[in-house]
């Protein structure tokens, strides 16, 4: 009887993004406010997350707090945002790419506000354990402070992770 054939060969796609993880942002801001209260600037922060891998399906949680000083025409500035963050995204191996959406509590010269956003963000594992990546979220908040300034916000940053 002739060998039975060997069995295909094993393709390593990397990819495993079950576990903790954190890291670092830096990145762009563009907020539009009420009349004239507009203004962009760079922002930066940090970021801690859980992603559950459940094979080409990865969901996941983040926390994550950007530090900003963004003058909105002179009407305010813009000192910080932080926000607690869903992801659910696809496993493409060592690439995940991923829509994101939660409540982000904004902090201003004038007074602060929750508001919601929602967004997309790929990530690369470059070794098992450090990844890079790119989140676009669009946020939008009413009644600042209880001042009645609404503020929608763009966002792009650049992100540095390792995972634990």
């Amino acid at each position: 009887a002739p060998a039975p054939p060997p069995p295909p060969p094993v393709i390593d796609t990397g990819g495993d993004w079950t576990g903790a993880y954190g890291g670092v942002q830096l990145g762009y801001a563009d907020v539009d406010g009420s009349g004239t209260a507009d203004g962009d600037d760079i922002l930066g922060g940090v970021h801690l997350g859980y992603d559950y891998d459940f094979g080409t399906f990865v969901l996941g949680g983040e926390l994550d707090y950007d530090f900003a000083d963004i003058d909105l025409n002179g009407a305010a500035s813009v000192d910080s945002v932080a926000r607690l963050k869903l992801r659910a995204g696809y496993d493409f191996g060592r690439t995940l790419g991923y829509f994101t959406a939660g409540v982000a509590d904004l902090d201003t010269s004038i007074g602060s506000e929750t508001g919601e956003f929602y967004g997309l963000g790929v990530a690369y594992q470059v070794t098992d354990r450090y990844t890079i990546g790119a989140e676009l979220l669009e946020h939008s908040f009413d009644d600042i402070g209880g001042t009645g300034v609404e503020a929608d916000a763009t966002t792009l940053t650049l992100r540095g992770s390792i995972r634990f």
